[in-house]
């Protein structure tokens, strides 16, 4: 890791587990751009795309609690949505099936943007359950659902439902304002990125808190083992996603589960071997684009296998 971050390919924080044991936790680099401020493990960062486990997971604790059902059309519960609502469901939302068009970033600036350029879409690009296209707003809808399900606010039930009773005590969903301890993007020329819009559902956390989260949910404390094998599940084709990133199972069993994220310079990765009993946690605030590479060298290490160094 050392060197790895010597060759500027990695400017973050780091976690290893093995037998439920954290075996290396580390700090390597600064927390912004100013280059004054030292990393530690108190430092939160944005999982980018990891944050869509926590909308999924949320859904299927409601599907438990018998207030939805996978197959449910979006209607249901957002019955102001066009008419393309009543063709997509659940289960197209958190397998990226629905045929929705993406979010128009030119003009998104908050959640109502998000809501009101819903009710927009006159038509889907393709008929749902056909067809795979990974867009955001899947994960908007999802959040949009599970406020109307339960009456709260979709961070309030995030908070109150995964992250509290996790003792993720350290994990900020958006947007938030003024905290300690936040990491800040930037780039390899030591530009910090630009204030996140007010948009609900981005996560900060830490290194500690990930791995209370993984390992949650691989021993089905917050749903349970039929419910995790649903969210495991992804369209047909080859490297389509589930909502739950990258997944194996056997005989339903989960065997190993990858995620990865990017927001603006940030980069996250998960990734869990449960028959070896290994998670490997990689939170960086300087895109390289090389954390993949740099989980399959600790993997390596940690299987006496051959490996080698990530290159810039």
């Amino acid at each position: 890791m050392k060197t790895v971050h010597e060759n500027g390919i990695f400017n973050g924080n780091v976690l290893v587990s093995q037998n439920n044991n954290v075996i290396y936790h580390a700090s390597l680099g600064f927390a912004d751009a100013t280059k004054t401020t030292p990393l530690t493990d108190d430092y939160r960062f944005h999982l980018g795309s990891i944050t869509k486990e926590f909308s999924g997971v949320a859904l299927l604790q409601l599907e438990e609690q018998g207030k939805l059902k996978l197959s449910d059309p979006v209607s249901t519960f957002i019955p102001e949505l066009p008419q393309w609502a009543k063709e997509v469901t659940i289960k197209d939302l958190l397998q990226y099936t629905s045929g929705i068009p993406n979010v128009n970033w030119k003009k998104i600036k908050n959640d109502t943007d998000i809501f009101n350029d819903l009710l927009l879409i006159d038509k889907l690009s393709f008929k749902p359950g056909t067809e795979y296209d990974y867009n955001n707003n899947n994960l908007f809808l999802r959040q949009f659902i599970i406020q109307r399900i339960t009456g709260m606010p979709y961070k309030t039930y995030i908070q109150k439902f995964i992250f509290q009773p996790l003792k993720m005590n350290a994990t900020l969903m958006t947007p938030f304002e003024n905290e300690k301890n936040m990491a800040k993007g930037f780039n390899n020329q030591w530009v910090q990125d630009p204030v996140e819009l007010p948009i609900t559902g981005g996560t900060y956390t830490t290194t500690t808190d990930l791995l209370k989260w993984a390992n949650s949910l691989h021993t089905k404390k917050v749903v349970n083992k039929n419910s995790l094998y649903k969210l495991g599940q992804s369209f047909n084709i080859a490297d389509s996603q589930s909502a739950l990133g990258n997944t194996k199972f056997e005989n339903k069993e989960l065997t190993e589960h990858s995620h990865d994220g990017r927001a603006g310079n940030f980069e996250a990765l998960l990734f869990s071997d449960l028959k070896s009993k290994i998670t490997i946690i990689l939170l960086c605030n300087n895109y390289n684009g090389k954390l993949s590479d740099i989980s399959e060298a600790i993997l390596a290490i940690l299987k006496n296998e051959k490996f080698t160094f990530p290159q810039k």
